[in-house]
């Protein structure tokens, strides 16, 4: 009878351990598939991330590579700006060249031409200024033909090489040139004569122009010592050093 009452309690007690294992091993299996889902469902959640994340750069960097376009647009807007404005400075340049050179050269009646003293005494230079009246451009070439006497038997004036500017000038309507010219050394005993008047003639290229325009001396006069007499080319300004002689 204990026999039987044993093997019951053994055979209740293995099933019992039996129960207990198979949960076990249950719970093991049932844990590792939580597990797998689990991790399952984070590498799914980084990769969705991770595309996220990609995309986003990669709008990020076709936005940089668009704003990059743009500014290289408008790098080369600027560089075609400059060549233009180049292109209009240069033809601006020529246009300003060719209206020098092709203006007449200025008659007798086309400037208003007048003496004034140098400040200085005794007086050995005077300015001479040429104004043009004539409405339009023309070309001062050379340097004033003066003649202070009689035109036809007066001592030529020599001019002053170092006076000579790079180009003629070219006079604009109302616009005047200047001529520095020396009248005597201011010695008490030169052999000066007492001028009122006198001639200027004009060049046409490098032919003396035909007619001549009589100016008329400062006040009182001028006291001109003709073998000293020299004069310097027309020029838009008096130049220091090289209209000082």
């Amino acid at each position: 009878m204990r026999t039987k009452r044993q093997n019951t309690v053994l055979a209740v007690t293995a099933a019992a351990v039996l129960s207990l294992g198979l949960s076990a091993c249950g719970g093991g299996d049932a844990g590792s598939r939580d597990e797998g889902a689990a991790a399952q469902s984070q590498g799914q959640a980084g990769g969705t991330a991770g595309g996220t994340g990609g995309s986003t750069t990669g709008a990020s960097t076709k936005g940089a590579s668009s704003t990059g376009g743009s500014t290289g647009g408008s790098t080369a807007g600027g560089s075609t700006g400059g060549s233009t404005g180049g292109s209009t400075g240069g033809g601006t340049a020529k246009t300003a060249a060719a209206s020098k050179s092709s203006a007449k050269a200025c008659a007798y009646n086309d400037v208003k031409i007048t003496a004034a003293k140098a400040d200085e005494t005794p007086t050995e230079h005077i300015t001479l200024t040429a104004t043009n009246t004539s409405g339009k451009a023309c070309r001062l070439d050379g340097y004033p033909l003066i003649a202070f006497g009689p035109i036809q038997t007066a001592k030529d004036v020599p001019a002053v090489a170092k006076s000579k500017p790079a180009a003629p000038v070219v006079l604009q309507p109302g616009a005047p040139a200047y001529a520095n010219v020396r009248i005597a050394l201011g010695g008490a005993h030169e052999d000066n004569k007492v001028v009122t008047s006198f001639n200027v003639n004009l060049f046409a290229g490098t032919d003396p122009a035909e007619g001549s325009v009589v100016v008329k001396a400062p006040a009182g006069g001028l006291a001109v010592d003709e073998a000293v007499a020299k004069t310097g080319y027309w020029t838009y300004e008096l130049r220091n050093g090289a209209d000082e002689f």
